[in-house]
């Protein structure tokens, strides 16, 4: 430790900035010291302890430098994933595989998986341990997504999803609360501030009483495993709901302000590649889809599930390879600007798939690679954030989209570059079908900045400029002018309440709400 913290004081003095000078840097302190090339988890640790003895002053460039796995803390918060204990599930997909001690349709091998079993599933646990790692990697954990996953989470037992939520709650607040309403009310102003909140749940889950019930334990977006938007092959996969429950989940979903993510599953029983085509398609000609973000899931064939004993007698055939990504291909190449795909294939070890392109385990590098080779770019919200390509000379642009979804009006504001290639910040405005007004999310990309990040160094990312207040005052005026609307509403994250708070809403029931 004693030879890791002078190797921090040289770090200091040799005002190592790049990741490159890192390298070189690292190669010659190991051969200074007789050392193996130290990590850079270690070397965090090391400027970690010399911070906490007063030893030398906490340096953001340093921590910036030392960062590992940057692209963690890229897209402008952290996300924590968080699984539920197993419980029964009520439905009988084919697809599905069913493995004893884990929730049904998760499996062994998936990291988060691996991590809720050494813990026993315990949600505090699990979110300090994360919160944990990230720090040592070097980074900040002031703004976390917290992703709940795990079976389906509305058919749990109602006092386990509050005792559940406030467990998170309690690990980012640091300290434990009598209730979660009052771990909501501390993590408002807690060092680790919750800025959504995610659950998974089936589609024909949803009504009115499931829709209050979400927003009273802080969720702001809801993945619904959708699979597929055509009933034959919904019974087909013995899913146990059709199109029309997503129809109706989607528009209640919306309408109380939640983002939505669909879960699709291309090659399911009976499906072509045809077919699968036309349904992407559809999802964004369709006014009664229109999801937020996607995840695609490529049907995997797994030994657990009824699915492999149909493919033995020869009644289901995977795709090839070359034939998914080429359906990849197309659907991201027709993706719109407001939609953002969230994933590519589940992180099931590929080693327990039996057969088909599920197994590649690097899907979306191989379709990254393919667009630069064939000079083509995806206009999805994640191919576009700006990452860490900001910057500050570089000239912003205002861009406004309007469409139609579930019986209302979407209005998607961005801060953009000029040819739409690098995405700054975003909001998105619903005029509901009982003409309501209610922003459903606001979003600042490029690299997390901590609360406390000083002043100077905010050249390294467009966090923290007012581009998203700049936004809320856009969403205001149209609420005003084109909806002739005197009212506006957010559906705020509790760790987001303070910030809407500055900008004039105030907290009624679960939302922030404005006069204008």
């Amino acid at each position: 430790m004693e030879i890791l913290q002078q190797i921090i004081k040289d770090l200091i003095k040799g005002q190592i900035k790049t990741s490159t000078e890192l390298v070189s840097f690292k190669r010659r302190v190991s051969k200074k010291y007789k050392i193996p090339c130290p990590s850079n988890i270690k070397l965090l640790r090391a400027y970690h302890e010399l911070v906490k003895n007063k030893s030398i002053k906490k340096s953001m460039e340093l921590e910036d430098t030392l960062k590992t796995r940057p692209i963690r803390s890229l897209s402008g918060v952290v996300n924590v994933s968080v699984l539920t204990k197993p419980y029964p599930c009520p439905g009988k997909c084919l697809y599905c595989p069913i493995e004893k001690g884990i929730p049904k349709s998760y499996v062994s091998g998936e990291p988060a998986v691996e991590r809720a079993k050494k813990l026993k599933y315990n949600p505090c646990s699990q979110v300090k341990k994360r919160i944990e790692m990230l720090g040592i990697e070097g980074h900040p954990t002031d703004k976390i997504e917290i992703r709940i996953v795990g079976g389906t989470w509305s058919y749990y037992p109602r006092d386990y999803q509050a005792w559940f939520i406030k467990r998170c709650s309690d690990a980012c607040n640091e300290k434990p609360s009598k209730n979660l309403k009052e771990a909501q009310k501390l993590n408002e102003k807690a060092k680790h501030r919750i800025v959504g909140l995610s659950v998974e749940t089936r589609p024909d889950f949803i009504n009115k009483n499931e829709v209050k019930r979400l927003r009273d334990l802080g969720v702001t977006m809801v993945e619904i495993g959708v699979q597929s938007i055509y009933d034959n092959i919904l019974k087909l996969n013995q899913r146990g709901h059709g199109v029309r429950e997503t129809i109706l989940a989607t528009k209640l979903l919306k309408d109380a302000g939640f983002k939505v993510l669909y879960q699709i599953m291309p090659n399911l029983l009976g499906s072509t590649l045809k077919r699968d085509k036309k349904m992407f398609k559809e999802l964004f000609s369709n006014s009664d889809f229109q999801p937020d973000l996607l995840k695609i899931y490529p049907c995997a064939l797994l030994k657990e599930t009824p699915l492999y004993e149909l493919w033995k007698k020869g009644k289901y055939k995977p795709y090839a390879q070359s034939q998914l990504i080429n359906l990849l291909k197309s659907i991201k190449k027709k993706m719109p600007y407001y939609v953002r795909i969230q994933r590519i294939t589940r992180d099931i070890p590929s080693k327990i798939i039996i057969v088909g392109p599920a197994k590649i385990s690097n899907l979306r590098q191989i379709l990254f690679q393919k667009m630069r080779k064939e000079r083509w770019q995806c206009k999805c919200i994640r191919c576009r954030e700006v990452k860490e390509a900001y910057n500050q000379k570089e000239k912003i642009y205002f861009f406004r989209q309007d469409y139609k979804a579930s019986g209302g009006r979407e209005v998607f504001l961005s801060f953009e570059s000029k040819q739409k290639t690098k995405l700054y910040s975003l909001l998105r405005l619903h005029l509901t079908s009982d003409k309501r007004a209610i922003i459903r999310e606001l979003h600042t990309y490029g690299q997390q900045l901590s609360f406390l990040y000083p002043l100077k160094k905010l050249a390294v990312s467009p966090q923290h400029k007012g581009l998203g207040k700049k936004l809320v005052k856009e969403a205001e005026k149209i609420t005003k002018k084109d909806f002739k609307l005197n009212k506006i509403a957010v559906i705020s994250a509790v760790g987001t309440r303070n910030y809407f708070r500055r900008l004039g809403y105030r907290l009624k029931d679960t939302y922030m709400v404005k006069k204008i």
